[in-house]
């Protein structure tokens, strides 16, 4: 993924986030043997949200990939058709993490993504009810909110049932747009809304290739860019979550075969999701 292509007026002079390229091993046993601090609980559930088109699915099918060692694409990639605005994603689906042949106690539950053009409260009361468990897998997402007289309506969700860690995806590409603000807009409102019930929060940064050529000439780069620490610290700025909850990755997309540095990227972001949300769930369930 190297590149003799050289941008000085981008590349810092040295990696403004400390990063170990060579874990990827030692994070993926570690995420192997985790193990969730409540024993009531067999596997935490982690909410993937994010505007359409900017990689939501492709993260989950990459986390697969990063565990499982080869290409996975469970997950139907909504920034595949770029052409078509609308979501693939129309019903709730949880996707468990697997390693080897074991499960882990990890699972991304997939969600409709974001609108900018018709973005709405709907959207909004949708992925609030998805994270307090209120939602139950298979529910279609309409055009009108999950309400509580709903077959698909979960009166009384039990810990299982509940998310405990809201990840946003956003395309390191096109955050600073202003086309972006409907977008980051909501997310902020979202994060205040959870931030009420202690529910973390963490950023992943996608398709940083597409934002940096010298990203693109050299994924180790990613660290000593100076595009990707700005669109980082804006991203910060505009949603409200802290720069050292944010993690810059790029997912696979075209690739047949899996990659150390993509992977390394995949998983670091992975660990802080699953310790963030492990330590919402020692906490205790929210107060729904």
């Amino acid at each position: 993924m190297g590149g003799s292509e050289s941008i000085p007026a981008e590349e810092l002079d040295e990696e403004w986030r400390t990063f170990d390229w060579r874990e990827k091993e030692t994070l993926k046993r570690r995420l192997e043997k985790f193990t969730l601090s409540n024993p009531d609980v067999t596997n935490v559930k982690i909410l993937v949200a994010g505007q359409i088109g900017a990689g939501k699915s492709s993260f989950i099918n990459s986390v697969l990939s990063a565990f499982q060692g080869e290409i996975v694409n469970e997950a139907l990639a909504e920034d595949l058709e770029s052409a078509d605005s609308h979501s693939f994603t129309k019903r709730l689906r949880a996707y468990r993490i697997r390693s080897a042949d074991a499960d882990l106690p990890f699972e991304l539950c997939d969600i409709k993504g974001l609108e900018p053009e018709k973005i709405s409260e709907c959207q909004i009361d949708d992925i609030v009810n998805s994270i307090y468990g209120h939602v139950k897998e298979g529910y279609k997402f309409e055009e009108e909110p999950l309400t509580s007289d709903d077959e698909h309506y979960n009166q009384n969700p039990s810990l299982s049932d509940q998310a405990f860690c809201l990840v946003y995806i956003i395309d390191t590409s096109t955050i600073q747009l202003a086309a972006d603000d409907k977008i980051t807009e909501k997310l902020r409102m979202i994060r205040q809304t959870i931030s009420d019930r202690g529910i973390p929060q963490v950023i992943v940064m996608s398709k940083v290739d597409e934002a940096s050529l010298l990203v693109k000439n050299d994924l180790k780069m990613v660290y000593r860019s100076k595009i990707i620490k700005e669109r980082m610290e804006l991203c910060s700025a505009k949603v409200g979550v802290p720069v050292s909850h944010i993690f810059p990755v790029k997912n696979y997309h075209n690739e047949i075969d899996t990659n150390d540095d993509v992977d390394v990227l995949i998983l670091k972001a992975f660990d802080q999701i699953v310790r963030s949300a492990d330590a919402r769930l020692r906490r205790g369930a929210s107060n729904i």
